[in-house]
Order: structure tokens, then sequence, then C-alpha cells
């Protein structure tokens, strides 16, 4: 068995305490949490006594620890560039939060970085690993639905709080750095690598200063389309749909499912109705272990990496196709 990380918590975000630490924590053979790293000192020392660990007063003092092998990073996308550079400079493996880049520049510096490191670099689309997929392809496969026709997916959710971060472009706010990439991640995840996005819109609000909702086609070669729609201003959604030649799959809580939560796989076919409880499960946990086993795997990191750009990729093309033509309100 690989050695037991011990890996540190760059930025005091809300994910990390209600979700990430947890799971650092039951995983007792693969992981050591080291520390917890803020620019706010209290709220360090307040995390640190609540789970037991060390206090780093800075970001940059936990990079240079000696003594800590990776950082999971929870900080705005706008702020990675500085930060998952220097920790991949540090010799330091990095799980970041989505979106990893704010731009595909920022993107492909970061992965010849880890690359030329032999670091792992990966990108918390943590819903990937959860077990309910494993379902839908395995459905999929045994040609449940048929061929392919399209695929469907949508995240998006009501306002957000006035002063979210997820509302400044400078901190690599809006709704493409955000929920944009669930429903993108989905549709390679799930279909492959060979979808490319044909067009795109974004509504930018100029209150907020940013994009608050959208939508994406994407394609392959053989003529199957994926439509995607996202928002920071629309009804709560959180699912995915394949329709095929001879029925449907359907996920309603494929994204953000807890570890106590049982989702259900919906089957439709001319023959019925089918609906699949999934067991409950902690994709938090499935992606701690994926990070833990890509370290000294060559392959496992280069699938990682090329992840990381497909969806750089993806995201930018979506903004260069969604904001010209989009509208603002």
């Amino acid at each position: 068995m690989k050695k037991k990380l011990r890996i540190g918590v760059l930025g005091c975000a809300s994910i990390a305490r209600r979700s990430m630490i947890p799971a650092i924590l039951e995983l007792t053979e693969h992981f050591e949490l080291a520390g917890v790293a803020s620019r706010d000192a209290a709220k360090a020392a307040l995390w640190a006594s609540e789970f037991g660990c060390d206090v780093y007063d800075g970001y940059a003092k936990l990079i240079a620890a000696p003594d800590v092998d990776a950082l999971y990073i929870p900080l705005p996308s706008g702020l990675h560039k500085e930060w998952i550079n220097r920790a991949l400079l540090a010799g330091k493996h990095v799980y970041a939060e989505k979106s990893i880049a704010a731009c595909y520049a920022d993107a492909v510096d970061m992965v010849a970085r880890a690359r030329a490191e032999r670091l792992v670099l990966m990108e918390g689309y943590m819903f990937q690993y959860h077990s309910q997929h494993l379902i839908v392809k395995q459905l999929r496969a045994s040609g449940a639905i048929g061929e392919l026709r399209h695929f469907h997916s949508s995240f998006s959710f009501p306002p957000l709080s006035e002063g979210d971060f997820r509302y400044n472009d400078e901190l690599g706010g809006g709704v493409l750095l955000d929920a944009a990439g669930y429903p993108l991640r989905a549709t390679h995840f799930l279909l492959g690598e060979e979808f490319e996005v044909k067009a795109a819109a974004l509504c930018h609000d100029a209150v907020k200063g940013t994009q608050i909702f959208g939508s994406a086609f994407l394609a392959n070669p053989h003529g199957v389309g994926a439509s995607l729609a996202f928002g920071f201003d629309n009804f709560y959604q959180c699912r995915y749909e394949l329709v095929g030649q001879t029925g449907k799959i359907i996920a309603e809580r494929a994204f953000t499912p807890r570890f106590d939560f049982s989702p259900k796989i919906t089957l439709e076919t001319a023959s019925g109705i089918r609906v699949i409880e999934a067991a409950p499960d902690d994709h938090f946990i499935k992606a701690l272990l994926t990070f833990h086993a890509a370290i000294g795997a060559r392959e496992m990191c280069d699938a990682l990496y090329r992840e990381i750009l497909l969806q750089s990729k993806s995201l930018a093309q979506i903004k260069q196709l969604g904001l010209p033509h989009g509208s603002t309100i």
C-alpha cells in the first residue's frame, strides 16, 4: 500500500469544513490532516482546534512546510493560478476545487508544471465518483435504451446571497466557472471526449457584474448532441437524461447527493418505467481515494491532466461563443 499522505487544507471554505475534511479524517489509512491555513488567523486556529491539526498563519507557510505531502485547495478559481503553481513548485500534490483554472492558458500552465514535477493535479468534480453513475453506464452498455440519440443535463439554483464570491469576476466568479462545469463534465465523463462545443448563450447581469445563467450545445462526429443548462437565477435542477432509440435514463440528483442519500435512476421504455434506487455513497471519499491512488501512477495522472485540459478548453469555448451573443440584464 502507498504511504499515508499528510495533507493540508489551503483556505477555510465551507465545502472543506462540511465535506472534505470529514472525508480526509475518515480515511485514516490513506491520509493524515496536517493542518489548515487561512488569511484569517483566528478562523484557522478555530478549525485547527475543531479538527485536531496544526494551524498555519497564511497560505505560504503551509505550502513551505516540509512535512506536508499534498494540499487540498478550495479557494475561489481566481486565486488558483498563484497558489496552485506555488504548491506544485514546492513539490506538493494538489487537489483543487472546480473550476481549477480561470482560463485555458492557466490550465495548460498548471498541467505542464505538474507533469514536469511528476505530481498529481486533480480537479474536484467529486460527483463522477458516485456509484449511481456506474448504474447509468451499465444500463446504457446493456442496450436498455438502444443507441444514444441525445443527452441533456442541467445544474442550477436560485440566486446566491449578496456578497457571495461567485458574483465577483475578479475572484473567478460567474456561472461559467461554477454551475456550468457540472453538466459539461458529465457530458465528457458519461459519453466520451469527442463531444465538442458548437453553440452557447450566456446572460450577463450588469448589476452583479458577471454571468448568471446560460446554456450550451455540444455534439460528437456521429450526429449525437448534448444540451446543457446552468444558472444562479433558476429553479433548482441537478439532473441529466440520456435519450436513446428505445428508451431513456434519468438521474435526478446527479451532482450533489449527500453521503446518506439514495439517488434514484429512472429507466423508461415502451415496456414501462423502472426506478432503481442507488445505494448511499460518499463521493468525497471516493474522489480522495482516486487522488491517493494516482500518486506515482503515470496513467492515472495523465487521465486527470486530460480531464482538466478538456474541461477548461470547453469552458473557454462556451465563453467565446456565448458572450458575444448573450444578453445583458
